[in-house]
């Protein structure tokens, strides 16, 4: 399949694995030039030698976008990396830690916005004002199925997500003029490291309702 994609820049951010991985992974085979990030050199290393392997181009860059500031200079070193502006946002970072509303703090609550919709909002502030000058850009943010049906074990990751997919739809009404699509996936239960983190009962309690009786494969 041809997307039009050939020679676009591309910014896939938490991309050492999972889905993000997978999305870089994808890019790449249309021919776009992809900055990834993950927080653990080696691992980052792996998956770039991964989408190299099959002729794409990606540079590999040791970032955290668990943090605002954290995100904002991924995608900065990223356009750098590339040699100019970016066509192409995934915005992506890891989940927070399972909890209930009996369980879950209000510490953990302001972690999980800063890890999935602060850290969203200043990748679009620094990605989207170039791509609206250029007048094409698509920013693409991975969420979870969770914002649109909730998943009580995961009180916070629900609540921050659900912020998201809030945040893309201001995002997208205001950008749309200036050729600038946003758009939000929302995944199910997909077999990644982060859901092989959690407990037993915790993963029991997101695959039990699961129609086909299987995990997703990234």
């Amino acid at each position: 399949m041809d997307l039009g994609l050939t020679g676009r820049r591309a910014a896939v951010a938490a991309a050492s694995a999972g889905l993000g991985l997978a999305s870089a992974a994808a890019l790449a085979r249309e021919g776009v030039e992809v900055a990834i990030c993950g927080r653990d050199a080696e691992r980052v290393t792996e998956a770039a030698e991964r989408i190299r392997a099959t002729g794409g181009r990606v540079e590999p860059l040791v970032a955290d976008v668990a943090t605002p500031d954290g995100a904002a200079e991924f995608v900065e070193r990223a356009a750098d990396a590339l040699g100019g502006a970016l066509d192409v946002l995934v915005a992506n970072a890891g989940g927070p830690p399972p909890g209930t509303f009996a369980t879950t703090t209000i510490a953990a609550y302001r972690d999980a916005l800063e890890l999935n919709l602060l850290s969203t909002v200043a990748m679009c502030q620094q990605a989207v004002p170039a791509m609206q000058a250029n007048g094409w850009g698509r920013v693409v943010a991975i969420t979870s199925i969770g914002a649109r049906q909730p998943i009580g074990t995961l009180a916070a990751s629900t609540t921050a997500r659900t912020g998201v997919t809030g945040f893309l739809k201001v995002l997208a009404t205001e950008v749309a003029a200036t050729g600038v699509t946003v758009n939000s996936v929302l995944p199910g239960v997909h077999d990644t490291d982060r859901l092989r983190s959690l407990g037993a009962e915790d993963r029991r309690a997101l695959t039990g309702d699961i129609p086909s009786g299987r995990l997703g494969d990234a």
